[in-house]
């Protein structure tokens, strides 16, 4: 562990098929007026919409609604959340549905109150926020962004093509988060799948980064094992409770921070996706799963010794009649099978980029890297090859 760290994590989690039950508790920590933010209809479909407002009601608190945020939340919407925020003194926002909109949830409640543009002040220049935070609480219908435990808004500014994120510090996660993981069960396989390897992204962003033998590169390939195991198991039967809780926590720990402690991490396949995400506004995990596989065998070759790890690790590969290089390209076909298994596309055309599109997002994406530091002529080359 060569990297100091202090960690702290102040979201307390209620996880279980009565978890519901606690957020009327929680609501007597906050004032008169909840902003309840959620998508675009599932949780009037499934019957979780009444009975939240039922909750709601009975605990005397004035609903304020949002509706319809998308599965990429744009600044438009948020900044229609900031001005709910103030026009009605907000105490609380609710975030009811997946990771798109507690990460709305938690851009309101930086930029209600901010002064100036929160876009360009606190996504771009990445000021610290100086101005009133309104707490968030969630209830979460779709595992896989980890947003329900952590203090990340990605936001996308569909007028500058730009969909960028930030990691808030403590004061701005969710202060209570409920996880269920039935309320997950009537989640398309689509966005299950792509919420599945989310949850693999997450967990490798920050495995292939560097300082390569400490105890959180054990955390990391003990939760990817679950999160694989359960993922086969939900794939034929999508009511299993057991896979279903099981993939629903190793989401929240996978970016919860505890699987980045002393790690340098990556992060440039995010970056990547991010920017074809503002160009196509495709599924944030199926967008992930096109560009990974292209992305490890571009670095593999800087970090050779940590593949042939997770081939054996990860993969249960024999790897030790194999040479470095064959090994570590198994380590890497396994994960392209993984995504075929999962049903998520293998290239970045089959979610609508064109050619032309390509040097726009290379040039537009955030230059990082772990093993190799990359640049715009090397995001470009991995875009080619995930075309």
């Amino acid at each position: 562990m060569k990297i100091d760290f202090t960690y702290y994590n102040p979201t307390k989690i209620h996880f279980g098929k009565t978890a519901l039950e606690h957020l009327s508790p929680e609501l007597a920590n906050y004032g008169e007026t909840v902003l309840l933010v959620y998508g675009k209809g599932s949780i009037k479909k499934n019957g979780l919409y009444e009975r939240i407002i039922k909750i709601l009601n009975e605990s005397g608190k004035k609903v304020v609604e949002l509706a319809g945020i998308k599965s990429n939340p744009t600044y438009e919407q948020m900044l229609e959340g900031a001005r709910l925020v103030r026009e009605n003194s907000v105490d609380l926002i609710l975030a009811v549905g997946g990771g798109s909109v507690i990460d709305c949830a938690k851009g309101i409640s930086v930029s209600a109150y901010c002064k100036g543009d929160p876009w360009e002040r606190y996504w771009i220049n990445f000021e610290e926020v100086d101005n009133k935070i309104v707490p968030v609480g969630a209830v979460l219908t779709m595992a896989g962004t980890g947003s329900e435990m952590n203090g990340g808004s990605v936001i996308t500014n569909e007028e500058k093509k730009l969909k960028n994120g930030r990691v808030y510090p403590a004061n701005v996660y969710p202060k209570f988060s409920i996880l269920n993981p039935e309320y997950t069960y009537t989640v398309p396989k689509y966005q299950m799948s792509s919420g599945i390897f989310d949850t693999m992204s997450h967990l490798m962003e920050q495995y292939f980064s560097g300082d390569d033998d400490n105890t959180t590169d054990y955390l990391i390939e003990g939760v990817l094992r679950s999160l694989i195991h359960s993922a086969c198991i939900a794939l034929e039967n999508p009511e299993d409770y057991e896979a279903r809780s099981n993939i629903m926590w190793c989401a929240a720990i996978g970016l919860n921070t505890i699987t980045g402690l002393s790690k340098e991490q990556d992060w440039e396949v995010h970056m990547i996706e991010h920017q074809v995400g503002a160009y196509t506004d495709c599924a944030h995990g199926a967008g992930l799963a096109a560009i990974s596989v292209p992305y490890y065998k571009y670095i593999c070759g800087c970090g050779t010794n940590k593949f042939v790890r997770f081939a054996k690790n990860v993969w249960n590969i024999p790897v030790d009649s194999m040479t470095k290089e064959e090994a570590a390209a198994a380590g890497i076909e396994k994960l392209h099978q993984f995504i075929v298994k999962l049903g998520l596309p293998t290239s970045i055309r089959e979610l609508g980029a064109t050619e032309d599109m390509l040097p726009l997002i290379a040039n537009s994406t955030i230059q990082g890297g772990g093993y190799k530091q990359m640049t715009s002529e090397d995001i470009l080359k991995v875009l080619k090859a995930s075309y």
